[in-house]
């Protein structure tokens, strides 16, 4: 037996005397278990994981510098670009950027029509992640549920903005859209007809026992942890984590809406999952309540001054969590920089706690539950 463990470097002694193999595996970057390409070492004692090195950098597409080639209202184009889930917070927050630093006032009637694109692309991005967990686990007959409910909200993307992914909806200084009386109507009816089957499908991951037992105490991430690094969004929210920029620093119209925090404490994956089925139902509310709230006036301001040279940030709570944008201007039609941090560049090294010791048949589910943006974080 000696013999044989000093030929196999990856074999050791475990309890009982008794040989157990141990192994490293890739998981990536091209992988099912994969939206975007990404690479993953796992370190494997049997099926349990005992290490993880993450590596990035598969899909660098440039994006921060080919910014700097444009003006500013061309990359309101570029910076929807970076993400398709999450496509409208990105130039949502650029224009907040730059309207910061220019301190261009938008109208009221553009903040809430700015709510409503953001609210419409959460309840779209957080319907795919739950709907991706439950492929993840088997059951697909979950997953083509939740995604025949996704497609309400595609619907009205489409309806209300002309495309199911990317919006256009943003401009500086307001927004490029608005509502009539017969988009009201359309938005209302959709509205309505989401409600009865969202609250099924909580109630499907917050009680079917295949859900339950597939995902509950899998991929833990205490709360001390979670606050040490520095985790956002419904990561950090379900790890009890009450942090959402919406609350914290409201923009648009957010300080008008009434809306809970939504949180859970047993920092697993169907707490993160419940989390986000919940946060889309508030989408629904808040959408209503931007509809009966919003006043009439202009979308946008009648002029815009030039950018002067300075510097500003802002911030938004996207989908996946805050998300934040740092421009720096040199008085020209062009940023001299622009940075930004998305919610994945923190929460994917929270993967070292919630992977440690878990079964490699929950690899795709954990990875899943951080509900990882490669392109937009590689910048």
């Amino acid at each position: 037996m000696g013999n044989d463990i000093c030929r196999n470097q990856y074999a050791r002694l475990g309890q009982g005397g008794k040989i157990v193999a141990t192994y490293s595996i890739p998981v990536g970057p091209l992988h099912v278990a994969l939206e975007e390409p990404m690479y993953f070492r796992v370190d494997i004692e049997g099926e349990t994981v005992k290490g993880l090195e993450i590596s990035a950098g598969h899909v660098h597409r440039g994006m921060e510098s080919l910014a700097l080639q444009r003006n500013y209202f061309q990359n309101i184009t570029l910076t929807e670009r970076l993400c398709s889930l999450c496509s409208n917070s990105h130039p949502c927050t650029y224009c907040m950027a730059v309207e910061n630093l220019a301190g261009i006032d938008i109208p009221e009637r553009a903040r809430y029509l700015r709510v409503m694109a953001d609210e419409i692309k959460r309840l779209a991005s957080n319907l795919f992640n739950v709907g991706i967990m439950a492929h993840t686990i088997g059951f697909n007959s979950l997953f083509m549920h939740v995604m025949e409910v996704r497609e309400l909200a595609q619907d009205i993307k489409e309806g209300v903005y002309g495309n199911r992914m990317d919006l256009a909806a943003n401009c500086i200084g307001g927004v490029k859209y608005d509502i009539d009386d017969e988009i009201e109507s359309f938005l209302r009816t959709q509205l309505k007809e989401l409600k009865r089957p969202m609250d099924e499908l909580y109630r499907t991951y917050e009680k079917d026992p295949l859900v339950t037992a597939r995902t509950k105490g899998i991929g833990i991430l205490p709360e001390k942890d979670a606050i040490r690094l520095g985790v956002v969004g419904p990561v950090a929210r379900g790890s009890g984590i009450a942090y959402d920029i919406r609350d914290k620093a409201p923009y648009s119209a957010y300080d008008q809406l009434s809306f809970t925090v939504q949180t859970e404490t047993e920092a697993d994956v169907r707490s993160r999952a419940l989390v986000r089925l919940r946060e889309a139902i508030d989408a629904i509310s808040l959408m209503e309540q931007c509809l009966d709230r919003m006043p009439k006036g202009p979308t946008v301001p009648d002029c815009l001054p030039d950018i002067p040279p300075g510097q500003s940030v802002a911030r938004s709570e996207a989908p996946r969590g805050e998300l934040i944008y740092y421009l720096k201007s040199d008085g020209t039609d062009r940023p001299q920089r622009l940075k930004w941090r998305v919610p994945t560049y923190m929460n994917w090294e929270a993967l070292h706690i919630m992977m440690n010791n878990c079964k490699i048949s929950d690899i795709p589910l954990i990875i899943n539950s951080i509900d990882p943006c490669i392109s937009c974080t590689e910048r």
